[in-house]
C-alpha cells in the first residue's frame, strides 16, 4: 500500500496549497467564455460573467470536471465550501444537501433547486444521478426562490451538458478500482443534417462496496436455515453468498437532439432512462444508555465516531434497493426583434423501492413467532456487535434493531413519483442597460409512499406495500398517495444605473396545492403487534385507525394549499475593474405537507406518554420560510491570474422542516417536524491563483454558526445547533495540465476536504427517556474529518491515462448519524474507504 501511495504522490507534480474550485479560469472549449476569457454562467437564467452575479457562486469548468473525475452530486459538492451532502446509505434517491447550514429534508422536499440545461428538475431523487456529458457545474448559494421558486431556499445547482456539434466526435472512458469497482462512460455526437445535431451518451458503473454482511454464507447461516426448515419443512429459504451491504450497479442512457427551425427558432429535446440496484440500509446501531454499562459493557454508551463496522452487518435477508428513472423534455427558443421567448415541458418518472432488515427485534412483539424462537435457539452465542447478544430464547437475548434472527421482521419501502412540469418566459435581449424577464410555471406531481413492516418467516421478503401472504404478513403499515399542483408567476428587472452600479429586483409567487389519500386497510388486524406488548396481535395496522385516537375509524383524505411571495433584491458596485462588491436579500420557501396518516397516533401510543417524553408529532407539517442576507466581494488581480472572493451571510428560518426517525414495536416511522425558529450566520473566503499557465492553486473556507431559537416539537432543544449544519468546511487543492514534450502533457489534481463537527438531530448533548432506559446523546455528534483525493497521469489531445486514489489516507469517517432518541441510540452509517484505481480515456 505504501509503494502505491508513493507512486501516486510522485505522479502528482503540483503541491498542495490554498485555493478552491470556485473562481475558475477558461480552459475548455465546451465551457462558455466571454471575449476577455472570463467564465460565463447562467445562474440567473441569463448568460453573464461570474463577477457580474451579485451572489456567491462556485463554478467547475469542463477541465475541472475532467481533472477531478466528478460525475454526480456526491463528487462535486465536496469541492464547494459550505456545502455538505449525505447520500447512499438508504436508497439512491435519498440525498440530503446542506448549504450554509440550511438542509433539505428526507421525505419532504429539497432546499436546493436542480437545473439541467435550463430545465428545472422537480424530483429530489434526480439530484445524485449521472446527468450525462457534463460541461459545467454552477453552485449558487443563498435563497433563489425568486428565480427558481419553491425548494430553492438554500441555493441552486445548475448543470450544463455538452450539446451536439456540427462535426462527428466522441469519447470513451473506462476505469477500474479496488473492490471490483468498474466504470465505463462515453458519448457520440454529430450532425444529422443542416442545423440538426444528435448526442447519445451512456454510463455504466458497478462496485462491490466496502462493507460485508458477516452472517450470510457462513456455517451460522446454515444453522439458521435448518431452524427455519424445522418449523416449516420443505419451504424455500433463500440462500446467497457472503456479499457487501453497499454494493451497487447503475447505468444510464441519455440522448439530446437539437435543431434550428429557421433563423430565429431552435428546439432542444432530451430523453433519459436509468437504473440503480444494490444494497441498502447501511447502518449500525450505537447505543447511548449509560445505565446499561455495568450490565452489558461500555458498548452500551458509545461515541458514534468509535463505532466498529467490522461485524456491524449481520442481516438474515438480502437488502436490496432499486431505482428506475424515465425522463423526457422539450425546450423551444424563439428570438424576436425586441425579446426572446423560451418554453419547455418535462416529464419525469422515478420509482424507488427497497427491502431491508426490520427494526423491532428489541421490542419483543415477534418473540412468540415460531421462526423467531427457532432461529434464536440455533444462533445462541453467535457473536453480535456489543452490547447485543443472542441467548437460548428471545427473552434471554438483547437484540439490536437489525439481527441475524427473524425476530425483527423486515421492511419494504416505496417512493414512486411522476411529474409533469412546464414553463414559459419572455426576456429582453442583451445589450441594454435595462433588462427584464417574466413568465409562468406549472407542475403536477403524483407520489406514492409506503412503509411496510412485515413478519419474517425466513422465506424472503415480498416487495409489496401490503401483503397477507403467510410467508410474510404485514404487521404495521403507512401507505399514502399524494397529488400536488404548483402554479407560479415570476419576473425580474435589472438596471445598470452607471458603469459601476447595478440593481436588480426579482419577484415570484408560488402556490402549491397538496392532497393525500390513505391506502391502509381498515379491516385487517395484526398477528403480533399490540400496544400492550403481549405479542398476541389483534391491533390495527396503523394506530391512526384506533377509535381511541380517531372515533371515525378511518384516515380521511386531506388537502391544503401553501403559498408564498418570494422577492429578491440584489445590488452590485464596481469601484474598479478588479473589484466587485455585492449584496442581496431574499425570501426562500418550501411547501408544507402531510406525514403518513396516523403518525401522531403512533407516537402518542407507543412513545410519547409511555416515556413521559415532551415531544409533539403532527400528521401534517408547516411550510418553511427563510429570510437571508448576504454581502461580499469578488476580485481579479494579476491580470486575472489571482482571484479572491469573500462573503458574510445571515439567515432566519421560520418553521424549519426537520426529518425524525422513530423506532418501536410499531416498526419504524419517518416523520417531518417543524423547528419554529432557527438562525444561521457565517462567512466564506476563497482564493485561486494561477502561477503559470496550466497550473492552478485553490482553497476556500467556510464557518457557520447555527442556533435553534424555538422548537415546539421538542422544547428542551432550544439553544442547540441546527441539525446537519457543519461548523466549518475547508477545501485545499491544486490542478495541473502542463506540456512535457511534444503533444504529451502531465495532468494532475489533488483535493483535500475538511468537514467540521456536525449534529444530525435537534436532541444533542442532553439526556432523554427511551424504551431502553435513560439515554445520553452527548456522544452522537460526528467529529471533524478530512479526506484527500488524488488524480495524476499523462494526456494528449486524444487520450489520457490517469491513476487515482480516493480517500488516500484511508480515513475512517461517518457518513451520517440518525439519532432515534426514543429508542435510546443512533443509527450510524460509515463513509467510503480508501480506493486506488486507473482510468483510460480516448476521444476523437
Amino acid at each position: 500500500m505504501t509503494a502505491r501511495r508513493r507512486l501516486l504522490a510522485s505522479l502528482c507534480l503540483s503541491p498542495l496549497m490554498w485555493g478552491m474550485a470556485a473562481p475558475a479560469f477558461a480552459e475548455a472549449a465546451a465551457t462558455p467564455v466571454a471575449d476577455d476569457g472570463e467564465i460565463l454562467v447562467t445562474a440567473r437564467r441569463v448568460e453573464e460573467k461570474v463577477r457580474d452575479v451579485p451572489a456567491t457562486i462556485s463554478v467547475l469548468t469542463e477541465s475541472a470536471i475532467r481533472a477531478s473525475g466528478v460525475t454526480v452530486a456526491t463528487d462535486f459538492v465536496q469541492l464547494v465550501p459550505g456545502v455538505t451532502i449525505v447520500t447512499g446509505n438508504v436508497e439512491a434517491g435519498d440525498v440530503q444537501i446542506s448549504v450554509r447550514g440550511l438542509n433539505g429534508t428526507r421525505d419532504a422536499e429539497s432546499n436546493v433547486a436542480l437545473i439541467v440545461d435550463g430545465i428545472l428538475k422537480t424530483n429530489t431523487a434526480a439530484l445524485n444521478q449521472n446527468a450525462g456529458t457534463l460541461s459545467q457545474i454552477e453552485v449558487l448559494k443563498g435563497p433563489q426562490g425568486a428565480i427558481y421558486g419553491r425548494n430553492a431556499a438554500a441555493g441552486a445547482v445548475i448543470l450544463s451538458t455538452r450539446k451536439p456539434g456540427d462535426r462527428l466526435e466522441g469519447q470513451a472512458t473506462v476505469s477500474y478500482a479496488e473492490y471490483d469497482h468498474k466504470r465505463a462512460a462515453g458519448y457520440l455526437s454529430g450532425p444529422l443534417g443542416a442545423g440538426v445535431g444528435l448526442l447519445v451518451s451512456g454510463d455504466y458503473e458497478k462496485g462491490n462496496g466496502f462493507y460485508k454482511n458477516v452472517f450470510q454464507g457462513t456455517p451460522a447461516f446454515d444453522a439458521y436455515k435448518a431452524a427455519i426448515l424445522s418449523v416449516t419443512p420443505g419451504v424455500d429459504v433463500p440462500g446467497f453468498s457472503r456479499h457487501s451491504v453497499d454494493n451497487f450497479l447503475r447505468w444510464n442512457v441519455n440522448a439530446r437532439l437539437t435543431a434550428d427551425l429557421g433563423d430565429r427558432t431552435s428546439v432542444d429535446i432530451k430523453g433519459k432512462y436509468g437504473r440503480v440496484a444494490g444494497g441498502t440500509v447501511v447502518f449500525g446501531a450505537a447505543y447511548a444508555i449509560p445505565g446499561l454499562v455495568p450490565f452489558v459493557g461500555p458498548a452500551a454508551y458509545l461515541d458514534v465516531n468509535d463505532y466498529d463496522f467490522t461485524n456491524a452487518f449481520q442481516g438474515n435477508l438480502k437488502s436490496r434497493q432499486v431505482q428506475i428513472t424515465k425522463e423526457v423534455s422539450v425546450k423551444l427558443t424563439h428570438d424576436m426583434d425586441w425579446a426572446s421567448l423560451q418554453a419547455w415541458a418535462a416529464y419525469s418518472d422515478i420509482a424507488n423501492s427497497y427491502t431491508g432488515e426490520g427494526t423491532s427485534g428489541s421490542n419483543g412483539y415477534f418473540f412468540p413467532q415460531a421462526q423467531c424462537r427457532a432461529t434464536t435457539a440455533a444462533l445462541a452465542g453467535f457473536p453480535t456487535p456489543a452490547p447485543t447478544f443472542i441467548g437460548g430464547t428471545p427473552e434471554t437475548s438483547f437484540f439490536a434493531p437489525y439481527s441475524p434472527t427473524t425476530c425483527d421482521g423486515y421492511q419494504f419501502n416505496k417512493r414512486n413519483q411522476t411529474d409533469f412540469s412546464a414553463e414559459f418566459r419572455i426576456a429582453s435581449l442583451p445589450g441594454s442597460d435595462l433588462s427584464w424577464l417574466a413568465g409562468g410555471y406549472y407542475l403536477h406531481i403524483d407520489r406514492h409512499i409506503c412503509v411496510n413492516l412485515a413478519t419474517d418467516t425466513g422465506q424472503g421478503a415480498i416487495r409489496q406495500c401490503f401483503t397477507l401472504d403467510p410467508r410474510s404478513r404485514t404487521e404495521a403499515l403507512s401507505d399514502d398517495k399524494f397529488k400536488t399542483n404548483v402554479y407560479a408567476m415570476f419576473g425580474s428587472v435589472q438596471n445598470k444605473f452607471s458603469d459601476s452600479f447595478t440593481a436588480s429586483l426579482a419577484l415570484r409567487y408560488d402556490r402549491e396545492e397538496r392532497a393525500v389519500r390513505n391506502q391502509i386497510p381498515t379491516d385487517v388486524r395484526t398477528l403480533f403487534v399490540n400496544p400492550q406488548g403481549n405479542g398476541q396481535g389483534g391491533y390495527y395496522l396503523n394506530p391512526g385507525l384506533d377509535p381511541v385516537y380517531n372515533p371515525s375509524g378511518v384516515l380521511p383524505p386531506r388537502s391544503k394549499a401553501f403559498e408564498q411571495v418570494e422577492p429578491k433584491l440584489s445590488l452590485t458596485y464596481k469601484p474598479s475593474e478588479q473589484l466587485t462588491l455585492f449584496g442581496n436579500w431574499g425570501i426562500g420557501f418550501k411547501s408544507g405537507g402531510f406525514n403518513s396518516g396516523g403518525s401522531a397516533a403512533i407516537v402518542n401510543t407507543f412513545n410519547g406518554p409511555p416515556l413521559n417524553a415532551n415531544i409533539t408529532v403532527r400528521d401534517d407539517y408547516k411550510k418553511e420560510v427563510s429570510s437571508a442576507f448576504e454581502a461580499g466581494f469578488k476580485s481579479a488581480l494579476m491580470g486575472g491570474r489571482l482571484s479572491i472572493e469573500g462573503a458574510l451571510y445571515y439567515t432566519d428560518i421560520k418553521d424549519m422542516q426537520f426529518f425524525e426517525f422513530y423506532v418501536g414495536s410499531f416498526g419504524l416511522l419517518r416523520v417531518v417536524s417543524n423547528i419554529d425558529k432557527a438562525r444561521l450566520y457565517g462567512g466564506e473566503l476563497s482564493v485561486s491563483i494561477r502561477p503559470v499557465r496550466g497550473w492552478t492553486l485553490f482553497g476556500s473556507g467556510n464557518v457557520t454558526d447555527s442556533k435553534i431559537r424555538k422548537n415546539s416539537s421538542r422544547p428542551d432543544t432550544v439553544g442547540n445547533k441546527v441539525p446537519y449544519a457543519s461548523d466549518y468546511t475547508l477545501n485545499l487543492g491544486s490542478q495541473l495540465d502542463m506540456p512535457v514534450s511534444g503533444g504529451l502533457r502531465a495532468i494532475g489534481r489533488v483535493d483535500y476536504r475538511l468537514t467540521g463537527p456536525t449534529w444530525f438531530h435537534s436532541v444533542q448533548a442532553q439526556t432523554r427517556p427511551s424504551l431502553n432506559g435513560v439515554a445520553d446523546f452527548s456522544r452522537s455528534r460526528r467529529d471533524a474529518f478530512g479526506i484527500v483525493n488524488l488524480r495524476a497521469g499523462i494526456a494528449t489531445d486524444h487520450w489520457s491515462l490517469t491513476a487515482f486514489a480516493n480517500n488516500l489516507t484511508d480515513k475512517k469517517w461517518i457518513n451520517e448519524v440518525v439519532p432515534a432518541p426514543e429508542l435510546g441510540g443512533s443509527f450510524v452509517s460509515p463513509g467510503t474507504r480508501q480506493q486506488f484505481g486507473l482510468e483510460l480515456s480516448a476521444k476523437f
